[in-house]
């Protein structure tokens, strides 16, 4: 009987022994991936949650997460997408643990630039937030007339009207670096 127990306890600490190495190994293995992770990652692995984007010029945006691109996000709210290069959020309230990676090498190519030619191209009315310097955000309504390398053409104009040549007010060059968020319309008001 005593032999008995002498091998049980034996056999226990061995089983306990290896399950401590195992969730060690886990935990390795699980520290050495999230050193790899980016962020873009974390939010493809957040898709289709809610979140709420803390800007640095003090504007918060919340809706469900619809895109993670190479440099930028769309949240979609109930009336509106919104555009928001990663350089400008400062946290991020909601995003999960889960880090996906972009299996596609063309998609890992597209950047903001791109997404802003397309909305160059399909003449949406926007709304522009800048980031702030102290005074918060600046905002400008309007279409964008052309995108470059690093920054965009956008002819601001009276919200409603058409784009015309004669409506136009000014057109502002901004740099992608003041880019804090840029709101396009489903339906309704920007």
């Amino acid at each position: 009987m005593r032999w008995d127990s002498l091998f049980n306890d034996m056999e226990s600490q061995f089983a306990e022994s290896e399950r401590l190495a195992l969730d060690a190994e886990i935990n390795e293995r699980t520290r050495a991936e999230m050193v790899t992770a980016e962020l873009a990652d974390r939010l493809r692995g957040s898709l289709r949650c809610r979140l709420a984007a803390h800007l640095d010029c003090g504007e918060v945006f919340r809706g469900t997460l619809s895109h993670a691109g190479a440099d930028a996000l769309v949240l979609d709210e109930e009336q509106h997408q919104v555009l928001i290069p990663y350089a400008s959020v400062t946290w991020y309230e909601g995003l999960g643990r889960m880090a996906v990676a972009e299996p596609s090498q063309v998609r890992r190519g597209i950047g903001l630039a791109h997404a802003l030619r397309g909305l160059a191209r399909d003449r949406a009315e926007l709304s522009l937030t800048l980031r702030g310097q102290g005074s918060g955000p600046g905002r400008l309504t309007g279409v964008i007339d052309r995108v470059g390398k690093d920054h965009l053409d956008l002819a601001v104009y009276t919200p409603g009207e058409s784009r015309r040549s004669s409506q136009v007010n000014q057109v502002s060059v901004i740099p992608f670096a003041s880019l804090a968020a840029i709101r396009s319309r489903r339906s309704g008001e920007l």
